[in-house]
């Protein structure tokens, strides 16, 4: 066999994946209709994971599907640079009006890795237009995620994303993560311990000096890492100490943005407003690669000082804005307002938080996590074989019906938002099942 035959699995190089694994043994997806996958043996999955944390609106919507026909069949492209097409700006102004006041102008992006990185970029543009160009430190967190671009895994913290890159960007420093399970465990939301770790801020703020300091990055809600929550109180803290020392707040929202929480997105659900936002999955359900960074007035003005005539920030990508992802964000942006998802998710939450934790005297596990329809499950390692037990659980919910993710030896969870209780229920008895015949 040739490779180039369509049936040869060697010439795809898989992301994220233990390929030799995979390729002895595919699970290949073939449909996606509303809540379910179908395999290419013909079994329904149920999602459990709204894709890869992206298809909030499910799978198929008819919707999507007309709005991205119609517009390839109009205009399969536009240029970004020195040109427009109408609908990237009104995406833009429906995200624009969904944010909190002051945040009011978009960037738009293909990805959540490309959306991060753009915002670290317009954070050490944004000092340098303010005559504070010694600003060029980024802080990250531990155990965040924050893509795979180089800006991302340097502020990022998950240890196997950074260890194979070299040094990565210099000048970035790390925060501590909040995931305190000796005083947290088996918590119902957000966990009551914790709030003091955002000062840890200072003490690098008095290592580095504010001067130096351009933006301190965080997720509201950790999800790759396995659904690390913030304390109450962490996050108003954080946004106190970077105003404080002129240092601009970004919020990674690639995971909680478009209704993950029960809201629109973690800044209307904790109440704290960052300097820049960014966003993707959600953004036209996973139908189009597209993520976009939403900034304070405050950002975009000092730009727009720069003389007339001159391009006043030297990036973008040949697909910013790109009018079948745009076709398809606004398409999307319209299903969650009309079936009114996010006030839907947040109906269902305690429903979930309840189905989760009822695994509590299940075999090996030793944590339990969650907020809006997010969900974690935290299983003890095998010794010796760290991430063993978590990837066996993996499998054997697939094979009856249901599809998670694993990160390390936690399941993640996180439906798409027009899941029914029946559907929870599905997900949480397989796992309970599995959970019961794995060692």
């Amino acid at each position: 066999m040739s490779n180039s035959s369509a049936n040869n699995l060697d010439a795809f190089w898989m992301p994220f994946t233990a390929n030799r694994q995979f390729k002895s043994n595919p699970r290949m997806l073939v449909d996606a209709k509303d809540m379910h996958y179908t395999n290419a043996e013909g079994q329904k999955i149920l999602d459990g994971t709204a894709g890869l944390w992206c298809c909030n609106a499910g799978h198929g919507r008819p919707q999507i599907v007309e709005a991205v026909s119609k517009q390839i069949a109009k205009m399969d492209y536009a240029p970004a640079f020195q040109m427009g097409h109408p609908k990237a700006f009104e995406l833009a102004a429906r995200l624009s009006a969904m944010m909190p006041n002051g945040l009011d102008h978009v960037f738009f992006t293909n990805s959540g890795s490309e959306s991060v990185d753009t915002a670290l970029k317009i954070a050490l543009a944004y000092h340098q237009a303010r005559g504070e160009g010694s600003r060029t430190r980024l802080i990250g967190r531990e155990r965040g995620y924050h893509g795979v671009g180089f800006g991302g895994i340097s502020v990022g913290g998950i240890v196997t994303n950074r260890k194979h890159f070299g040094t990565l960007l210099a000048g970035v420093d790390h925060m501590p993560h909040t995931h305190l399970p000796e005083k947290n465990s088996f918590s119902r939301g957000i966990p009551e311990y914790g709030t003091e770790l955002a000062d840890e801020l200072e003490r690098i703020v008095t290592l580095h000096d504010a001067s130096t300091i351009a933006a301190v990055i965080v997720e509201p809600v950790a999800g790759s890492t396995g659904v690390i929550l913030p304390p109450k109180g962490y996050l108003e803290r954080l946004r106190k100490i970077c105003s404080k020392h002129g240092i601009l707040l970004i919020f990674d929202e690639v995971i909680t943005g478009f209704g993950r929480l029960g809201s629109a997105f973690a800044t209307d659900y904790f109440g704290v407003q960052p300097d820049m936002i960014t966003m993707a999955k959600g953004l036209t359900s996973g139908a189009i690669p597209m993520g976009a960074v939403v900034c304070s007035k405050d950002i975009y003005d000092t730009f727009m000082d720069a003389p007339e005539n001159t391009i006043e920030l030297f990036h973008g990508f040949t697909y910013s804005g790109h009018p079948v992802a745009a076709a398809a964000g606004l398409a999307t942006l319209d299903i969650y307002k009309e079936e009114g998802l996010f006030e839907r998710a947040n109906a269902l939450a305690p429903y979930w938080e309840d189905a989760l934790h009822s695994l509590k005297d299940c075999p090996n596990v030793i944590d339990l996590r969650n907020l809006g329809l997010i969900g974690a499950i935290e299983l003890e390692s095998i010794p010796g074989k760290p991430t063993a037990r978590a990837f066996e659980a993996f499998l054997k919910c697939y094979e009856k019906g249901v599809l998670i993710r694993t990160t390390g030896d936690i399941i993640a969870l996180s439906p798409p938002l027009i899941a029914e209780k029946k559907h929870v229920d599905q997900i949480f008895d397989t796992i309970r099942t599995v959970l019961g015949e794995i060692a």
